[in-house]
């Protein structure tokens, strides 16, 4: 295994640092460590610019020594600086591992966090692996060891509670050797995980739920070592019944029961990894490779850029790629969720993962490996189950003042009953003190924002919602304003051109063919409309010189001898083009239908208008409606003329709207908004919108298929559907509705069980709550914290 120390990387200066000793600040849900107060300052002051020259300097540095490699934290959104991409399979002791509970914590190899001592896992999804779990397998065997031994110690030990008191059978002396044979492999080989991460967090002064765990097991297991080894050594003050008591059975059940909650948590969270598991199952295991010797099966592994593949009828595309060959329809519900199957011929894209239907096909491999569409979004839901939202802070700031005060309650505990308990005041001391450290495991507490976090993003991805951190769910819960673009978000986004209008001495054929020719250069939606048609018309379509796009406006290029200016009515007037009235007078008709029109001016004139129509798409309406039920304001921004955008409003009872708008004009749109206090959410294609994207508190980007923007946004709809929108909202009030609860569960258990476990009830009742009781009741609390968790997997998002 080559594994390294955890450390940190100051982002500011470059120097390596010890996460539990630094300064320390957040930025986008990850956090950053600092050597000194004046690198952290800089790093408030301007972590966009801090994190740009750290990245710069190391992409530098990573090119002049590609093989050395770093533990880092944080990094500024992708992927660790220095650390190879590694997947975890077959061993891969070169992996990049992290804390599920502190995602800043990275080093290459296993091991387990500093910080609150659980086993680091892979960062990187392996989409070649089974789900088998060697930890959780590891910890399964240890808790079966410790149950099959600890219940016969369990039941010799309180046997004289029921008038069996095996102690006159064997004697005082056997009697308790037998229960340290008992005892000690349970402390020291199924607890021994637990108690190296108490060891090492106090070597590291990051106290945790194991340091509670390790000194209680070892006090109760230490001092009943005494009084089988040096029995003289115990004051009669504390005898029980005329002899010592023992503890050997409390210390074994207080490490088998943390094992009964370490398995349960483990395998609670292999099910919140099930959204993950169902994405990986969705690639098949093999390719059918053609090549010059003939076809062959191979693992998807083996399958290369370039490579063909045959595709079946009734089996899964392998990898992403274009078909060179044949004609079926592919089912691509697993991304865009619409059950209707796509037609899919020469040319066509086809995604891995997506089912074929009837035809057979022929594809060439584009995306392999970690560049498919489908593997992307497995490392993405990943990457965002780790994060860590802001309400975690509050947990946070517990936890690192929580575990020192326990550890000063148990003793004030143990004080209290020493000098003023009822005989045997030694005995009650042991035993409060005990109580007090276990009950007080603060695990309940570290888990109940990171389990929320990880089923709700596992569960947002099941519906095609991709959540990229989980500060995107704590701010999603806020938001009161969706704005939304027309061209592909309210409507299909796939345009036709419907009807062409020429003036003077032009026909439609002749201008269209010109219009395609320069119209073939742009990506523009109502471009590919454009060309769509002459293709269909079957157009000779010469090629175009001097193109120049205009940003919200049009673009402009020459077709052999002509000039060539196409876009808004406004673009033409700027540019003095002649006659553009004529063309108006005729486009509102058009435009109140709902079309956008196109001006076309050749040589200075105009020479035709096109009217363009975008249906709007079927679930639209649904979905607005269903924003509007949950209290949201929908507010509708394009770049179409008013009389279109208006009909479109109309249609879908949009109140507020507005037309003519450029990128520019959204984005201080946005801003306007959110100086006016408003929590906005933006939805549009990730490209022309990317300004408003990015300034709306939440940036929503449609998409589908293998062209899904999922950089663009924080929130990705993979099918490109408004009701996405919708089922992001709701998701993210049900996620921190859950960690709400999960954290009064964490805080009322401790604020309640730690007075209980100092003795509370002793004053009343004569009740003294016994170490074992309070390991059943930790371990209970963490599971309950998980149960709750849970229930977001079967949330309902509609």
């Amino acid at each position: 295994m080559v594994a390294i120390n955890i450390s940190a990387i100051d982002p500011v200066c470059g120097m390596t640092v010890a996460p539990g000793d630094s300064l320390r600040s957040e930025y986008k849900g990850k956090a950053y460590f600092f050597c000194s107060a004046g690198c952290q300052k800089k790093f408030d002051s301007d972590p966009v610019g801090v994190l740009a020259k750290r990245a710069a300097k190391d992409a530098a540095k990573a090119t002049a020594d590609p093989g050395e490699q770093h533990s880092c934290c944080g990094g500024n959104g992708g992927s660790s600086t220095g650390l190879a991409k590694r997947n975890p399979a077959d061993g891969d002791s070169e992996a990049v591992y992290t804390c599920p509970m502190h995602p800043e914590i990275e080093q290459v190899g296993p091991g387990d966090c500093p910080i609150c001592g659980m086993d680091l896992e892979p960062k990187f999804v392996d989409m070649s692996s089974d789900g088998d779990d060697k930890q959780y397998s590891d910890m399964k065997r240890r808790f079966w060891m410790g149950a099959a031994l600890s219940l016969p110690l369990l039941l010799i030990a309180m046997g004289p509670m029921v008038g069996v008191n095996v102690s006159d059978w064997i004697g005082q002396v056997s009697f308790g050797r037998l229960q340290l044979a008992l005892a000690t492999p349970v402390v020291f080989w199924c607890g021994w995980p637990l108690l190296v991460r108490g060891v090492k967090s106090f070597r590291s002064l990051n106290l945790n739920m194991f340091s509670l765990i390790a000194v209680g097991a070892l006090a109760a297991y230490g001092f009943s070592l005494i009084v089988v080894l040096l029995p003289g050594a115990i004051p009669e003050s504390m005898f029980e019944n005329g002899a010592p008591p023992l503890y050997f059975e409390a210390a074994a059940v207080i490490i088998t029961l943390v094992l009964l909650g370490q398995v349960l948590e483990l395998r609670a969270r292999q099910q919140t990894g099930g959204a993950i598991r169902e994405l990986m199952q969705l690639a098949p295991s093999i390719a059918h490779r053609i090549s010059d010797q003939g076809e062959e099966d191979v693992a998807l592994e083996s399958v290369q850029r370039g490579d063909r593949l045959r595709i079946r009828p009734g089996e899964k595309v392998p990898v992403d790629g274009r078909v060179i060959s044949g004609a079926s329809s592919v089912d691509e519900s697993m991304l865009t969720g619409e059950p209707i199957p796509v037609s899919k011929g020469e040319g066509d894209d086809v995604t891995g993962g997506t089912l074929n239907q009837t035809g057979g096909l022929v594809m060439e491999a584009v995306g392999v490996g970690g560049d498919t569409v489908l593997n992307r979004i497995v490392q993405m839901v990943a990457e965002a189950q780790r994060s860590r939202a802001p309400i975690q802070r509050l947990a946070d700031v517990v936890a690192r003042y929580f575990v020192p005060a326990v550890i000063a309650s148990s003793v004030l505990a143990f004080v209290g009953w020493w000098m003023f308990g009822p005989e045997p005041q030694l005995t009650h001391a042991l035993v409060a003190a005990v109580a007090v450290l276990i009950i007080a495991c603060p695990c309940a507490l570290g888990l109940a924002t990171p389990m929320s976090v990880m089923v709700g993003v596992g569960r947002g991805a099941k519906a095609g919602v991709l959540i990229k951190n989980a500060e995107v769910l704590e701010v999603m819960e806020k938001v009161d304003t969706i704005v939304v673009d027309k061209t592909g978000t309210l409507t299909q986004g796939k345009p036709e051109l419907t009807d062409i209008k020429t003036f003077g001495q032009w026909n439609d054929r002749d201008v269209l063919a010109l219009t395609a020719a320069v119209e073939a250069s742009s990506e523009h939606p109502l471009a590919q409309a454009i060309t769509r048609r002459a293709k269909a018309d079957k157009l000779s379509v010469a090629q175009a010189s001097d193109f120049q796009s205009v940003t919200g406006g049009g673009a402009s290029g020459r077709v052999g001898d002509h000039e060539l200016l196409i876009g808004k009515a406004e673009l033409l007037d700027q540019q003095g083009i002649g006659n553009v009235d004529d063309g108006r007078s005729l486009a509102g008709a058009y435009q109140a239908d709902g079309a956008t029109v196109v001006f076309v001016a050749i040589d200075r004139q105009l020479a035709a208008i096109m009217a363009i129509t975008d249906p709007i798409k079927g679930s639209t309406p649904a979905a607005l409606k269903t924003l509007n039920e949950l209290g949201l304001k929908v507010v509708m921004l394009t770049g179409d003329a008013e009389p279109t955008a208006r009909a479109v409003a109309t249609e879908l009872g949009i109140g507020e709207f507005h037309a003519g708008v450029s990128p520019k004009d959204k984005h201080d749109f946005v801003r306007s908004l959110k100086s006016a206090g408003k929590i906005v959410a933006m939805c549009g294609d990730g490209i022309n919108d990317a300004p408003a994207l990015a300034e709306a508190q939440v940036g929503i980007a449609m998409g589908t298929g293998a062209g899904v923007a999922m950089e663009s946004g924080d929130v990705t709809l993979v099918g490109g559907d408004l009701r996405g929108v919708a089922a992001a909202v709701t998701l993210s009030r049900k996620t921190m509705s859950n960690i709400r609860q999960n954290l009064f569960f964490a805080f009322i258990y401790n604020a309640l069980g730690i007075p209980l476990a100092a003795g509370l009830l002793y004053p009343f009742f004569g009740v003294l709550l016994s170490p074992m009781i309070a390991a059943a009741a930790m371990s209970l609390s963490s599971v309950s914290v998980i149960a709750n968790a849970l229930r977001l997997r079967s949330a309902d998002l509609n």
